[in-house]
């Protein structure tokens, strides 16, 4: 399994506008549109990371915890899907459902939306303040596969959790750690 980290994408980037294809609802979707009041949690991710596969039930409770308080939550994937099928939409959409994800699966069919993030790997979190700038870019937590810690979401729930305390998000941010994003041969 192969371990590559985020790119880092410097604090303060403006959020970069998408308009992606949800693979649960089937509609267009915009970040105009589903971004969150007090802030916006990108994530990239996919199906068959062993590294997202790890961490999936925890996203689903965090969006669930945060959600309430304002945020929005929107999951992206990028991944060439002729090489790796099992990131089909069609797939996409029976993970959403087998996990109940309380946030929109959108596919980055061009993978332009993750170039635009400089996003590197699965998972790669993104998020974004009221305004949709940057404010915080890493891990989870440090939970990995078969490292034997606990998956708590720890180091996004304190960023989400910095945001509803009006505090500045604490640095240094570690990056996320996960399979890199197979990207189509151009």
């Amino acid at each position: 399994m192969a371990r590559t980290e985020s790119n880092m994408l410097p604090l303060g980037t403006k959020a970069p506008d998408f308009r992606l294809v949800d693979a649960i609802s089937n509609r267009m979707m915009a970040l105009e549109d589903l971004k969150g009041e007090k802030g916006t949690l990108v994530m990239f991710i996919c199906n068959h990371c062993p590294f997202v596969k790890h961490v999936n039930d925890e996203l689903v409770r965090i969006a669930n915890d945060y959600r309430v308080s304002g945020f929005s939550f929107i999951a992206i994937m990028s991944n060439n899907i002729e090489e790796y099928p099992n990131d089909h939409p069609d797939l996409m959409w029976k993970l959403a459902r087998k996990y109940h994800y309380p946030f929109p699966y959108l596919y980055d069919q061009t993978q332009e939306v993750a170039k635009a993030y400089d996003a590197a790997c699965t998972p790669d979190f993104y998020l974004f303040d009221s305004e949709l700038k940057l404010i915080y870019r890493g891990q989870l937590d440090d939970s990995r596969p078969g490292n034997g810690i606990p998956v708590n979401g720890r180091d996004l729930r304190e960023a989400l959790d910095a945001v509803l305390g009006n505090r500045k998000v604490h640095e240094p941010q570690k990056p996320s750690i996960g399979c890199n994003i197979k990207w189509k041969n151009s």
